[in-house]
């Protein structure tokens, strides 16, 4: 370790003591290095050769196909393709390929320690002005955050990054940002907001009352409320946001779970067309057939299947497969410690498939659905010629977690396959010393 940060233990609250002396004791620059050093060149390029190819596109799985990349783009996708002068070659031995996939919605490079404050920065809590939607979470992402290759040596390579409610349903704005140590978001905005009884406390303890205040803000927005008027809820810059969303320019994320809730959602919606992905939808399923029609994405929890509060008693592990079946896009985000446990999403995406979701589908749904949903499908999200080159190699099936990520390549940059997770297993699995513990645990000279 080339320098150790002193933190005040004081400072730390609860189980964050333990979290935030590994993560911040141990040095959060070791995590920028593990980043930069080793990029390949994208120059250089690759050739990927006899691979099982799940382009996540419309030419589907291509079997004993070569992908060739250059200058950080598909350049080639077919069989017994030649490599040019310069170009690596990687034998892949009919292993699957696939898009680098989404890790869902999360706060990767907005919080570091969940329970130190300093480190945490997704969320907004104004006393006096709360409904801020021109607040933008990506203003504070940090590519060199210790979380970025934690996700990415699990096959991740993009997010969309989430303003959490603070004091207010309407959280702000949040973005796709790639996981490559890239220091901007690509592709347009998307607007968080929360509904339901999670929500009710922010909106005068009711339900109804989120429907009420976001009318107030639309007919703000639209100009039909004076800039001036002493009960107006947004500001300038608040009218001006949220006049881009009501325009069309990027979706509206709503965290919602309550078949009722959804519907009241898909009404706004279409009176005020615009448009909305619904996050978590415990209970979307019920109302399939009319967010198919409304062409509504909605990102599922795919392990939500108890009654874990009043707006989720129809939840069931079906979920996925019933949306699906009538023809609604359908991605993936998880519940709780998402941005540290990103990883998971495989996992989702493999019980949805176990639970009636077709393969293909469950797929889509970590590449190119959130990729399209999100205003970032002409660049990300499938293997095509003229593509990004955010590529994975892998192991197995990537749907079944006993497979792993052999290589990933981001914008044809073979990626360093460590994390500050896989470099403190190594230090502590390093040969016994003459007292039977790892070097790392011997003290004195």
């Amino acid at each position: 370790m080339s320098r150790v940060l002193a933190i005040a233990p004081r400072r730390l609250r609860g189980g964050a003591l333990a979290t935030g002396l590994a993560l911040l004791a141990l040095g959060l620059a070791g995590a920028a290095g593990a980043q930069a050093p080793g990029f390949s060149d994208p120059g250089q390029g690759v050739l990927i050769r006899n691979a099982t190819v799940h382009t996540a596109g419309p030419q589907g799985t291509l079997r004993n196909t070569d992908v060739l990349v250059q200058g950080g783009t598909i350049r080639a996708v077919g069989a017994g393709l030649s490599a040019p002068a310069g170009v690596a070659t990687v034998e892949a031995g009919g292993r699957p390929l696939t898009p680098a996939l989404f890790g869902g919605i999360t706060d990767i490079g907005l919080e570091e320690v969940s329970g130190e404050e300093p480190t945490v920065d997704g969320e907004l809590s104004l006393e006096d002005q709360p409904v801020r939607p021109e607040f933008d979470v990506t203003l504070a992402y940090n590519p060199a955050s210790v979380l970025v290759p934690v996700a990415r040596v699990e096959g991740l390579g993009f997010t969309l990054l989430a303003a959490g409610s603070g004091k207010s349903f309407v959280a702000g704005q949040g973005g796709v940002v790639r996981l490559d140590g890239s220091a901007d978001p690509i592709g347009p905005r998307a607007l968080f907001i929360r509904l339901g009884a999670g929500a009710a406390n922010l909106s005068g303890k009711s339900r109804a009352a989120q429907w009420m205040l976001l009318d107030q803000m639309v007919a703000e927005a639209r100009g039909r409320v004076p800039a001036d008027s002493p009960h107006a809820l947004l500001t300038p810059a608040g009218r001006a946001v949220l006049a881009r969303f009501l325009g069309g320019q990027g979706r509206i994320v709503v965290k919602v779970d309550r078949a009722a809730d959804i519907r009241q959602l898909l009404r706004w919606a279409a009176r005020e067309n615009v448009r909305v992905a619904i996050a978590g939808g415990a209970e979307a399923w019920q109302l399939a057939p009319q967010i198919a029609q409304a062409r509504v994405p909605v990102f599922v929890d795919a392990l939500a299947d108890l009654p874990g509060n009043f707006d989720q008693i129809g939840a069931t592990l079906r979920n996925a497969a019933l949306l699906q079946q009538a023809g609604v896009e359908v991605s993936f985000t998880q519940a709780g410690d998402a941005s540290h446990n990103a990883r998971k999403v495989r996992q989702l995406a493999g019980n949805a498939v176990a639970n009636g979701l077709p393969w293909e589908a469950g797929l889509a749904g970590l590449t190119s659905v959130p990729a399209q949903a999100l205003g970032v499908g002409d660049r990300i999200g499938t293997i095509a010629v003229g593509r990004s080159a955010d590529l994975v190699l892998w192991t197995g099936d990537p749907l079944d977690v006993i497979n792993t990520a052999e290589q990933v390549w981001l914008g044809g940059r073979a990626m360093p396959m460590r994390s500050r997770q896989t470099e403190l297993r190594d230090r502590y699995l390093r040969g016994v010393g003459e007292n039977g513990l790892p070097p790392a645990y011997t003290h004195g000279p």
